[in-house]
C-alpha cells in the first residue's frame, strides 16, 4: 500500500490541557493529514472536566481511533508508517512510561515504536514545577530522539484570547512534526 497522505498518531493522557489534543485533531484535519487517535483512561476523565464534548465528539475528530487495551493495533508497529506522534497533553505518567519503555498500554506502546523507528515523537508535558524524577525522564526521552515540549505561551504575538495561545502552542508541535500551517504566526514574518 502505498501511503498517499501524512499519518499522524495523536495521544492525549490525562494531564490538563486537552485543548491541545484537540487543537492538534483539528489543525491536523485542516491540512490534510491523516489522523490515528488514543486516548487513555485519564484523558477521558480529563475530557469530561475540561470540555463540553462527549468521548463520540472527540473520536469523531480523528480519522482512526483506538482503545488504549488494543497494543495488537496498527499504530503499535513499526511497519505502519507515520510522520510522528504527538502527544498532548502528556502527564508526567505517560512521559515517565515513554521513558523507560513501559509500554503498558497503546499510546506508551506506539509512543515506544516511534522511538525505535527513529520517528518525531513531541510530548506536550504539562506539570509543575518539577521533580528531579521529571527532569530525568525527561532526559531519557530526549536521549532517545523524543523532543519534549511543555506547551509555553508566546506573548510576544500578543494573543487576544486562549484560544491564540493553544494555536501557537499546537501549531508549534505541528512544526516540529513536519506539518505546515500555513496561518500559524511566526516571529519577524
Amino acid at each position: 500500500m502505498t501511503v498517499t497522505e501524512p499519518r499522524l498518531v495523536v495521544g492525549i493522557s490525562g494531564a490538563t490541557g486537552i485543548a491541545y489534543g484537540i487543537r492538534a485533531l483539528e489543525l491536523a484535519r485542516k491540512v490534510g493529514v491523516q489522523t490515528h487517535l488514543v486516548v487513555t483512561p485519564a484523558g477521558q476523565q480529563t475530557r469530561a472536566y475540561e470540555t463540553e464534548l462527549s468521548a463520540r465528539d472527540l473520536a469523531a475528530m480523528a480519522d482512526v481511533v483506538y482503545r488504549p487495551a488494543d497494543i495488537g493495533a496498527a499504530i503499535a508497529s513499526g511497519s505502519f508508517r507515520t510522520a510522528g506522534m504527538l502527544v498532548a497533553p502528556c502527564s508526567i505518567r505517560t512521559l515517565s512510561a515513554i521513558a523507560y519503555a513501559n509500554g503498558d498500554n497503546l499510546l506508551t506502546r506506539a509512543a515506544d515504536v516511534t522511538l525505535k523507528e527513529r520517528r518525531r515523537l513531541v510530548l506536550m508535558v504539562r506539570e509543575t514545577p518539577l521533580t528531579l524524577g521529571h527532569l530525568r525522564a525527561m532526559t531519557a526521552v530526549t536521549e532517545m530522539g523524543g523532543i519534549v515540549m511543555p506547551p509555553v505561551p508566546a506573548f510576544y504575538l500578543r494573543p487576544n484570547n486562549i484560544a491564540d495561545l493553544v494555536d501557537h502552542s499546537v501549531g508549534r508541535a505541528l512544526d516540529l512534526l513536519g506539518i505546515e500551517l500555513p496561518d500559524l504566526p511566526r516571529w519577524g514574518e
